[in-house]
């Protein structure tokens, strides 16, 4: 596998209900730029967005924000926008989603509302697909995406998840062990994944 020098985040633009949420941010910011990791990410400025951007930031890490110019003004704030190290303004949606993809060696989903689902659900079918093999992690912070999980093996047991050995996302409780887990992800077992996770739950 390659040297991960980039790490794809997706994360909501609010910071949810609970601190774990925007306190994991910004422990797996601080780690991203500690480890000289670039992000990559929405380029949203509030929210879990903006706690891993400004976290990496802070650490003196690299930031790359990918956003398409309709959501400017509502995700991002402009002097947030001009702290980033680089800035990639798309025309839609597919744009962004194709950059994020194309600049990352590996996905994180924080949590998030329906935008990371979506999101972190295509780079799985991509990899499903035979398109790439850059590692996935769910951030289960406070059993965040167990309903997720738990949905993926019900899908699995009934019969539509028919290449599975190529969809094995890591499953990480803890931020702090994001990155480690990412650097370590070539010395996994083929059978570790959302299997044998979702078997301690």
């Amino acid at each position: 596998m390659n040297k991960i020098r980039s790490i794809c985040v997706y994360c909501g633009s609010s910071a949810g209900v609970k601190a774990d949420y925007l306190e994991s941010a910004s422990i797996l910011g601080t780690a991203l730029g500690q480890n000289g990791i670039r992000l990559v990410f929405g380029g949203g400025t509030y929210g879990i967005m903006g706690g891993v951007a400004d976290a990496t930031l802070k650490a003196g890490g690299q930031v790359l924000g990918v956003i398409p110019r309709f959501l400017m003004n509502k995700e991002a704030s402009e002097n947030a926008l001009g702290a980033l190290s680089e800035l990639i303004v798309t025309e839609d949606m597919h744009e962004r989603k194709h950059a994020l993809f194309e600049n990352s060696d590996a996905f994180v989903a924080l949590p998030g509302g329906i935008g990371t689902l979506e999101e972190i659900v295509e780079v799985m079918t991509w990899a499903q697909l035979g398109r790439h093999k850059k590692p996935i992690v769910f951030a289960n912070i406070a059993g965040f995406w167990n309903p997720m999980l738990q949905l993926i093996e019900h899908m699995k047991s009934q019969g539509f998840i028919h290449t599975a050995n190529l969809v094995s996302p890591l499953v990480v409780d803890l931020a702090k062990d994001i990155v480690p887990a990412i650097l370590d992800a070539t010395k996994l077992q083929p059978s570790e994944g959302v299997q044998s996770i979702i078997d301690r739950l």
